[in-house]
């Protein structure tokens, strides 16, 4: 094989490695570039693929739904059939094992990382199970791990707290590949926070048995050990006190597609204040939060909800671009938005939550595809339209 076609191979089979493994849809696989590949070669291809999927030590140890692997080896079969004409024994032995397996609960997804390493998940095969959508992973927690890969030194030795943190992925990426201090999983559903407690351990991290155990214990930093403190808080945003979370104290605040209907939206935001309200050191909080744009009437609700911007105060030509004192700021794209009239006494303005610098921002949307950016002088809020993790979509 000529070293352009081995490095051709070696791209195919890494494509379908880490597309099975997080049982990404099948419609994502690059089928036709195996078909053009098997005409030109014989079955050690799809030999090498059987290894790196389904014969995966990782998929051996973590299986994914066996109705899933079915689908894949049938249509790994297919392609295989509509070029050579000698069946191969592997791919049909592989299939009736499959298909006499009983279906694994729950079932897993693995996530590779740059370094090597890999996150693996439990995760429920419904979109509703329980009476919750949080057993599953949903797109921006893929996005927001995807940018928090791209950006660790945003968590380098600092304190995490995410709301909504559902099957684990976007911390437990950061956990492994950012070095924060501590890191806070936080939901609501019982069900959920077993899960994903099950899910932090499958990972190699311990739990402390108390989510203010990095409050308490400010001299633990990842620089001096290898993994960062973890914890698990059980938060309902309608009834949690500003008394809990200012036993938090967070430096970083996130939250992944927790946005999906109006309901939620008034509690997020008086969450946001009272973490914001609550630092002991008076900094400002960071927060961003990422979320699937599917309905723009609750993109609106959020930004309404979070406050108009007051004008910028910040003089010609310094740096960071305009900002907002004192507010969540306004909707923005990539060019830096207009200082506006805006009512300076909106009864929900949500002060300091986060200060990043306007260039910054608009980098991370031409970077990431970000469809939209809220942005102001203490928060910073990724709206993503499209799914697009480790070159998955």
């Amino acid at each position: 094989m000529a070293p352009e076609e081995s490095v051709d191979a070696s791209r195919l089979l890494q494509s379908f490695e880490r597309r099975f493994l997080a049982a990404r849809a099948l419609r994502s696989f690059p089928w036709q570039s195996l078909e053009e590949k098997l005409r030109h070669s014989g079955s050690e291809l799809l030999l090498d693929i059987l290894r790196k999927t389904v014969k995966h030590p990782l998929c051996m140890k973590h299986p994914p739904s066996v109705r899933y692997a079915r689908c894949f080896l049938s249509e790994l079969i297919r392609k295989h059939e509509a070029v050579h004409e000698e069946p191969l024994d592997e791919l049909y032995e592989a299939l009736a094992e499959v298909l006499t397996a009983e279906e694994p609960t729950p079932c897993h997804r693995t996530y590779l990382l740059p370094s090597g390493d890999s996150v693996t998940l439990a995760e429920s095969t419904a979109i509703v199970s329980h009476g919750t959508t949080g057993l599953v992973t949903w797109s921006a927690a893929l996005y927001l791990a995807e940018w928090a890969l791209e950006n660790p030194s945003a968590f380098n030795h600092r304190t995490v707290l995410e709301l909504g943190s559902g099957a684990g992925l976007t911390g437990l990426v950061i956990c492994k590949m950012c070095r924060p201090r501590a890191y806070i999983f936080s939901d609501c559903h019982s069900h959920v926070l077993e899960q994903l407690r099950g899910n932090i351990l499958l990972n190699g991290f311990s739990l402390e048995p108390d989510a203010t155990a990095p409050a308490q214990h400010p001299g633990h930093h990842t620089h001096n050990s290898e993994s960062p403190v973890v914890a698990v808080e059980q938060l309902d945003w309608d009834v949690v006190t500003a008394l809990q979370l200012t036993a938090l104290q967070p430096d970083i605040v996130l939250a992944a597609d927790v946005l999906y209907c109006p309901e939620i939206i008034l509690s997020l935001v008086r969450v946001l204040q009272s973490l914001s309200a609550c630092r002991k050191d008076k900094l400002t909080l960071d927060a961003y939060i990422a979320f699937t744009i599917r309905n723009p009437e609750t993109c609106q609700l959020f930004t309404t909800e979070l406050g108009p911007p007051r004008p910028s105060t910040s003089k010609p030509g310094s740096s960071g671009g305009p900002v907002w004192p004192n507010t969540c700021p306004r909707l923005a794209s990539k060019a830096p938005p207009a200082a506006a009239s805006a009512n300076k006494d909106h009864p929900n303005a949500c002060p300091h939550v986060l200060k990043v610098p306007l260039a910054e921002c608009c980098a991370a949307l031409k970077k990431n595809g970000v469809l939209q950016i809220f942005m102001g002088k203490n928060i910073c809020i990724l709206f993503f339209k499209r799914f697009l993790f480790l070159n998955y979509s």
